[in-house]
């Protein structure tokens, strides 16, 4: 019974990561609510199947939910009643605010409804972190989840582009408006960037896997397999990559291009360094991304255009810049507990004193709202879990021995280091679905340097095509 409620569950996990893009990114209340039914079903599942076992048996993950729950405390603050004098103890710019307009019972939070519904998103996000950490527990179910991200992203990718190249004026599910700009099923193109910078280092860390798994053979061997990842049997998931660069490129997102490329660029070189007995077949791989996507592919589906949006970017042009330097000063009046979360929309107008006559429901700059909404300490918690992950995932990719478990890592290092980059000047963790797929790469670090795998299923693994 458990180890059918275990497969049930985890079968219920990919479907949902397949779900998610489709209804707008999940970036609308009916889309988000519904993900945390769900999530918070896998979490109820999964504490019944390790009932029997202290701390769930996660107790070796232990310092990286402290950093989460530790981050939730503040969260969860900002929304209880709290007396006056306690109030303007802790925030005293929250407390002046409150008592100017008369409010009652007072609270951190100075936008309480949104507060409760990014509280809520919290918990989802990381009862889906200790889901994917209980239900991730084999090679085939790391390989399928990574398989799932890619096929997610493929789609995306080919529902974007396709409905730029039909000139169409309506897209073909929700009736909006389609312009010569792909973003698939979201709205804003900058999200649909970041998801399949997302899903681009699922596919190729699963490339790398199948690499890895050819060390030690002879030349003729290493170039057939080189062939065949390129062209042969798993030319499927090349293609996929492909097609996700020409969405990816269409999309015009010039920051979610930068951090692509320089993501998979830097984690590449990384790879090149530190992994132990690396295959010859890797450094080709990275040259040929390269050559055929920047050089080939995205040259005909318009990287010149996103070129010269980077080229024609200048300050005077943006109003980013102008956000954040109006923003700043939120930080100052609100630096501990934050003005609530998702307040930035509510407390902006009150500091804007540049020339901006846009609305702004988001800084543009995700660093700076955590900091806003949350404050530096809870701020804080988070990166430091990041930068777990990431320290994690580094020493996977040197340490572990089994190829899927150094392609993942490959995978996760890339994820969280384009997420950082797409961060300084977007707000990509907004959007439900982008946050979640994120999430899963962040367990996926930590989870890869316990999982074990036997040198039989390895070399099984090593054969089979993925």
């Amino acid at each position: 019974m458990n180890t059918r409620l275990h497969s049930y569950s985890f079968y219920i996990l990919l479907g949902l990561l397949v779900w998610l893009p489709i209804p707008l990114g999940s970036n609308r209340p009916w889309a988000w609510g519904l993900m945390e039914i769900v999530i918070f079903a896998l979490s109820l599942s999964c504490a019944y199947l390790r009932q029997d076992k202290a701390w769930m048996g996660l107790r070796a993950y232990r310092l990286p939910i402290g950093l989460w729950l530790a981050f939730l405390f503040f969260a969860v603050l900002q929304v209880i009643p709290l007396p006056a004098s306690v109030v303007g103890a802790l925030s005293p710019s929250s407390y002046e605010l409150q008592l100017a307009y008369s409010v009652q019972p007072l609270h951190l939070s100075l936008d309480l409804g949104q507060s409760y519904i990014n509280l809520l998103k919290g918990l989802s996000y990381f009862c889906l972190f200790i889901v994917v950490l209980i239900l991730v527990n084999t090679e085939k179910r790391l390989r399928l989840i990574l398989l799932t991200i890619l096929a997610s992203g493929a789609v995306q990718a080919l529902y974007g582009a396709l409905e730029v190249l039909s000139d169409s004026k309506y897209s073909m599910i929700f009736g909006l408006p389609v312009t010569d700009i792909a973003t698939g099923s979201f709205v804003y193109k900058n999200h649909f960037a970041n998801f399949l910078l997302l899903a681009l280092s699922a596919g190729i860390g699963l490339m790398v896997a199948s690499l890895q798994g050819n060390q030690g053979r002879s030349p003729r061997d290493m170039m057939r397999s080189i062939l065949s990842t390129l062209l042969g049997s798993k030319a499927l998931i090349r293609i996929s990559l492909a097609i996700m660069v020409i969405a990816l490129v269409m999309s015009r997102s010039r920051m979610g291009n930068t951090a692509f490329f320089a993501a998979m660029t830097l984690i590449g070189i990384l790879a090149l360094v530190i992994i132990k007995n690396r295959s010859r077949g890797l450094s080709i791989l990275i040259i040929s991304m390269f050559v055929i996507d920047v050089f080939i592919v995205s040259a005909w589906f318009g990287l010149d255009k996103v070129q010269e949006r980077i080229e024609a970017t200048s300050l005077a042009q943006e109003g980013r810049d102008e956000v954040v330097i109006d923003a700043l000063p939120i930080v100052h009046d609100f630096p501990v507990f934050g003005s609530g979360g998702g307040s930035f929309y509510s407390i902006f107008p009150s500091y804007k004193v540049s020339s901006i006559h846009s609305f702004y429901d988001h800084a543009h700059n995700d660093y700076l709202q955590f900091v806003i909404e949350y404050g530096l300490p809870a701020s804080l918690f988070l990166a430091l879990l990041v930068t777990w992950c990431f320290t994690k995932s580094v020493r996977a990719m040197r340490k572990r021995r089994p190829s899927i478990l150094k392609g993942t890592a490959f995978a996760c290092c890339m994820a969280m280091l384009g997420m950082a980059i797409h961060m300084t000047v977007d707000f990509p963790l907004q959007a439900p679905a982008n946050a979640v797929y994120f999430v899963v790469f962040l367990a996926l670090s930590l989870a890869i340097n316990q999982l074990k795998i036997t040198r039989g299923k390895q070399r099984r693994s090593n054969k089979a095509v993925i």
